[in-house]
């Protein structure tokens, strides 16, 4: 007997969230597939929210930084990135989520999530062309960057564990690695 998954669209996942059927569980939206999102350790949620506050001062007025909030991708998923510099469209987001064409960076800070976010979450992101998304690494202290989404996939993913990044929407913008792990 082969076991076959039911896949949910993302008007089913909104149905179950407004009936209330996923109340008190973390969950979000990939490919089809609802998701248990793992809990937050003390370091995730510290260096998380220092970058979000560091972001939201550099970019004031250009983007608008949502933290931990779902954004909608038309391959039903609804993920909610640790995360994401968006288009600052105020109160467009009042009708809808993020979509990619909003979006600028998402950024995840992993741990226990590590596989999922490098793997999973990197395939999700690429199939629909969001041109960048950071992974922090709090296991080993360094940051994966993929860029230049193709076919499902980023075809640039580069570890850096020192040095500087820039954003490639945010050109001015010189981020320390260390900075990102408080190292």
């Amino acid at each position: 007997m082969t076991a076959a998954i039911a896949r949910w669209t993302i008007d089913d996942y909104h149905r179950m969230l407004d009936a209330g059927i996923l109340d008190q569980r973390r969950v979000e939206l990939l490919k089809g597939v609802v998701i248990e999102m793992s809990p937050e350790g003390t370091p995730h949620s510290y260096f998380s929210d220092l970058f979000a506050n560091q972001l939201r001062t550099a970019l004031a007025g250009r983007a608008q930084i949502r933290e931990a909030k779902p954004i909608t991708l038309p391959n039903d998923s609804e993920p909610e990135p640790d995360i994401a510099v968006v288009q600052p469209l105020d109160e467009v987001y009042l009708e809808h989520h993020p979509y990619p064409e909003n979006i600028f960076l998402l950024v995840e800070y992993s741990d226990s999530s590590l596989t999922k976010d490098l793997e999973t979450k990197s395939k999700v992101y690429a199939e629909v062309e969001i041109s960048e998304y950071w992974v922090v690494n709090l296991r080993d202290r360094c940051l994966v960057v993929f860029r230049k989404p193709q076919d499902g996939e980023y075809r640039s993913q580069q570890t850096l564990v020192t040095g500087d990044v820039t954003p490639l929407a945010f050109q001015d913008l010189t981020i320390a690695v260390a900075r990102l792990m408080n190292k």
